[in-house]
């Protein structure tokens, strides 16, 4: 609604300066070219005559015949505009020609001044008998006809940029659905994998799962809160992935190796939230074994006009296949969603899997 505001107010001002154009300039020209009443007389004429078909035609012929598909009615409203103005043009120029007639003094113009032609009338004011009447009907025929096909080219034109407006307002209304909707299928699965966490951890240290909840109570906050407004700062997702990442190691046993590198100086910026920490959360749920050599590494660049996170961990035989193929499940694959919407064409998402190792790689182009 606001955009349609702001849009008929923009309208509204341009037909503005465009009256002010069209009535200012003769006043201008005719004192700096000592051009007589005359002239404006007939001039504002022919001005206030188009400007009645042309609005007449763009303010109710077009919206209510030609928009709703009664292209008949129509045209032939327009041409019943044109021929009733004809006549109306026809009856001013008897009016004004019969006025300067009178206030012109005989013989005036009988002989003109050499190299100057007999004065003709303008094109839409001329008498209308005599050898006038051919060129005033082509006259006027031509210019009305143009100016009934621009009003509602003008017309089409505003209406299909309103369209589009309309369309980009609800594809983005889509867009946050889908986002939201994405969201609030990633938290779900975030916290019971956590809490299956804590509560294996109850069992074996109750200081470290403590220290656990206080974390997660973090975790919580931001997702709650400072995510809740559809964005947030890349130092805020950081801080998170890096609470998730202690959170995790405290279960981790002596057979992981765990590296982790995220940037110490970069241009904070804002940024969706969640995009990253699904692939965090996956190798924690495949890449460990208690039995086997594990590792996980986690790196992430920040550039002026990108970001690059990568993701490597192991994969152990004997384990789930299937959900190693899966790439996690609903967290992954809704990444990818989120991606695609929110990043067409300005990412690049590449996942690898092997016997033994499982690689994501996501560049984000952000300027």
């Amino acid at each position: 609604m606001k955009l349609n505001s702001d849009k008929g107010r923009i309208n509204i001002i341009l037909h503005i300066l465009a009256w002010i154009l069209f009535l200012g300039l003769p006043l201008y020209s005719a004192r700096r070219m000592q051009m007589g009443n005359d002239f404006l007389v007939i001039y504002y004429t022919i001005l206030a005559i188009n400007g009645l078909i042309f609005y007449i035609n763009y303010l109710f012929l077009v919206p209510r015949y030609f928009f709703q598909k009664k292209k008949y009615r129509y045209y032939l409203s327009a041409f019943i505009l044109i021929v009733f103005f004809y006549f109306v043009s026809d009856i001013s120029s008897n009016l004004l020609f019969r006025n300067l007639a009178d206030e012109v003094k005989p013989g005036q113009y009988d002989r003109p001044p050499a190299g100057m032609r007999n004065p003709e009338p303008p094109v839409g004011i001329a008498p209308v008998g005599g050898a006038f009447r051919g060129s005033h009907v082509l006259g006027y025929s031509s210019t009305a006809i143009f100016i009934v096909f621009f009003s509602l080219g003008l017309k089409v034109l505003e209406r299909q940029s309103k369209i589009e407006k309309m369309q980009e307002e609800m594809e983005k209304e889509k867009l946050n659905s889908e986002l939201a909707f994405l969201k609030n299928q990633i938290s779900p699965h975030f916290f019971f994998n956590t809490l299956n966490n804590i509560y294996s951890l109850i069992a074996i240290n109750a200081e470290d799962s403590q220290n656990a909840v206080l974390k997660l109570s973090k975790l919580m906050r931001y997702l709650l809160y400072e995510s809740e407004h559809g964005d947030t700062k890349l130092s805020q997702e950081i801080d998170f992935m890096k609470n998730y990442i202690d959170l995790m190691k405290l279960r981790m046993s002596e057979r992981v190796t765990l590296n982790v590198f995220f940037p110490e100086e970069y241009a904070d910026r804002n940024m969706q939230p969640l995009l990253f920490i699904p692939f965090i959360e996956n190798s924690f749920k495949h890449g460990i074994s208690y039995r086997e050599q594990s590792f996980i590494d986690i790196n992430m660049t920040a550039e002026a006009d990108s970001i690059t996170f990568k993701c490597s961990n192991s994969l152990h035989t004997g384990g789930d296949k299937g959900a190693e193929t899966k790439a996690g499940g609903i967290g992954l694959e809704n990444v990818r969603k989120r991606l695609n919407l929110l990043f067409p064409g300005s990412h690049d998402l590449r996942i690898n899997r092997s016997d033994n190792r499982f690689d994501v790689v996501l560049e984000i182009k952000t300027a």
